[in-house]
């Protein structure tokens, strides 16, 4: 029953950054998902899919995972490389592809 512990990407659908600073513990799944042949429902009988614990550092996942001895693997986190654009840019004449509207 391994855990991992990484820290989630921002919303796709928003340009803020919320929810993208915390650290999420998450249990690995042991027993594969199954579907119900009545009503064709995926389940699963592993309940520790349903744990997602949130740490404001890694360091404190990491601790939480060492004290109740949990196995754990740690994904690095990916930060955004920022891109520097501004709007006089659109009508240099040196643009490598002509502003047209």
């Amino acid at each position: 029953m391994t855990a991992r512990i990484y820290r989630p990407a921002p919303n796709a659908m928003q340009s803020g950054k919320g929810k993208s600073n915390s650290w999420v513990l998450v249990h690995e799944p042991q027993v594969p998902r199954s579907i119900d042949p009545l009503m064709g429902y995926t389940s699963s009988t592993d309940m520790n899919q349903q744990v997602r614990l949130s740490f404001p550092t890694q360091e404190e996942a990491e601790s939480y995972a060492q004290r109740n001895g949990i196995p754990y693997s740690v994904q690095p986190a990916h930060d955004a490389t920022p891109k520097r654009v501004s709007y006089p840019d659109n009508f240099r004449s040196d643009r490598k592809t002509p502003w047209t509207h």
